[in-house]
């Protein structure tokens, strides 16, 4: 299955001055059409057709899987299509440059340099705005998609819609059949819950976009600094592709480019609206960050966007393994076993919910308050790591709670679970993601779990007083 070249042409022409002077004068409107393509008359054309048989020779599918009944679109690809450059290039050097260039710039140098070999990882979400900017262009693209199987309904929909919307067709990716029959046999439907979400993600979508990649020299995604807490802050706008490989084989053979990566998401939706682009309806019920259905939730007002996805884990562990680059070397040990945390954060991270109102809960004493059938008070106890950004975001009104609770009969505590304790506080304490805050009553050994993803001061006084 080839990735599809969807090519678009401009209605009206853009001035001289800009990047899209190649399209041609105003006198070029009235060139020929074939379809929904738009061959530009060019001189010497027969040194284009001579360079065509060799340029079509050199085109190489996303995959060997059959194509669509759209064969005209990769010939009138490869006609406008300009050729693709050789050899090396400090994309590093690259990227500094480019730094401050607009999203339209960077994804028109993309497509510019990499021509027929470079298309856009297109996921359902907002990263809508990525084929926008390609259409903008003028420029032939291609866009693919990975189908796990477990897509909410709402965006198999709004890929027909963008179809149909630019006249495309997105070539979908999907997994190895025999691959996901044996896990599913194996471990269940919904074995990420238990034992995280990893092996599922490799299955369904790193393996289909590991296969994809290999037809290709670069790829486009719509990663931003803004979008995930500790794993994106530092992204590019033009990389080489630190995990996968491009058609060429090898470390360093597939660039990767992230057109917005310095754009924040409220600037995204503006652009959006302002263009008229159609969205995903799922945004409509309160989804920012969209993926696979029992993956993926709405988040509160104030919550960060990636707090909707894999929410019974990590802050830090929330990339699915297709941008696990992101990664800085001592966090990858979060994406390949079980999550611990990197051994030397308890140096390089300052401690919190310090207060003289909050008692710290070595391993040996949250063993002993978890045996207790019969207590004098009830216990709240937060199990956290002072490295997640969420626990830190509910510090103060933790720290809050205690001083209220002070003398009131009620202990708060807290408990480092990650590192060494983090395997216990799962399989005792139900830790699920970081934080996590329990009641232990006076009168049962068994804990009762804060269901809220609301941290403030009042919600969490309404928890304590519902069950003391």
């Amino acid at each position: 299955m080839a990735l599809a070249v969807t090519t678009t042409a401009s209605s009206s022409s853009a001035p001289s001055t800009s990047f899209f002077s190649r399209l041609g004068s105003s006198s070029d409107a009235k060139a020929p059409q074939i379809g929904s393509f738009r061959f530009l008359e060019r001189p010497h054309l027969s040194s284009v057709v001579v360079n065509l048989t060799q340029r079509c020779s050199s085109v190489r599918p996303l995959n060997a899987q059959p194509q669509r009944n759209d064969s005209i679109v990769p010939l009138a690809a490869t006609i406008v299509a300009p050729e693709v450059e050789k050899g090396e290039e400090d994309f590093q050097h690259l990227a500094k440059d480019l730094e401050n260039a607009s999203p339209l710039e960077i994804m028109d140098k993309a497509l510019e340099k990499f021509g027929n070999d470079i298309a856009i990882a297109f996921s359902g979400a907002e990263d809508v705005a990525l084929i926008e900017y390609a259409h903008l262009t003028g420029r032939p693209y291609r866009v693919f998609s990975l189908d796990t199987g477990r897509l909410n309904p709402e965006t198999y929909r709004f890929f027909d819609a963008v179809e149909k919307h630019y006249g495309i067709h997105i070539e979908y990716m999907f997994p190895d059949s025999v691959e996901v029959q044996a896990l599913v046999r194996t471990k269940g439907l919904f074995s990420f819950y238990e034992d995280g979400h990893q092996e599922c993600c490799s299955v369904r979508k790193v393996r289909p976009l590991r296969r994809a990649l290999k037809g290709l020299r670069a790829w486009i995604t719509g990663q931003r600094k803004d979008q995930s807490p500790g794993t994106r802050s530092e992204v590019p706008v033009v990389q080489v592709d630190p995990v996968f490989e491009g058609m060429d084989g090898g470390i360093g053979s597939l660039v990767k480019w992230n057109p917005v990566a310095n754009v924040n998401g409220l600037d995204i939706w503006n652009f959006l609206r302002t263009m008229d682009v159609p969205v995903n309806s799922l945004h409509s019920q309160g989804y920012v960050s969209i993926g696979c259905e029992p993956c993926t939730r709405p988040v509160l007002p104030g919550q960060h966007e990636r707090e909707g996805r894999w929410w019974w884990e990590d802050a830090k562990a929330k990339e699915c393994g297709l941008h696990k680059g992101n990664l800085k070397q001592e966090d990858t040990a979060q994406l390949d076993g079980n999550g611990a945390t990197p051994s030397n954060s308890s140096a390089t991270v300052a401690d919190i919910f310090d207060s003289q109102n909050v008692v710290s809960l070595s391993r040996a004493g949250i063993e002993n308050l978890a045996k207790l059938d019969n207590r004098k008070e009830p216990w709240l106890v937060v199990l956290y790591a002072p490295w997640c950004r969420f626990c830190q975001a509910m510090e103060e009104s933790y720290v809050g709670l205690a001083e209220k609770l002070a003398g009131s009969g009620v202990k708060v505590a807290k408990f480092r679970a990650d590192g060494e304790q983090k395997e216990y506080a799962k399989s005792e304490l139900e830790l699920g993601s970081f934080p996590t805050i329990l009641l232990f009553p006076k009168h049962s050994s068994r804990p009762i779990k804060y269901p809220s993803e609301k941290r403030d001061v009042d919600s969490l006084m309404a928890f304590v007083n519902a069950l003391r």
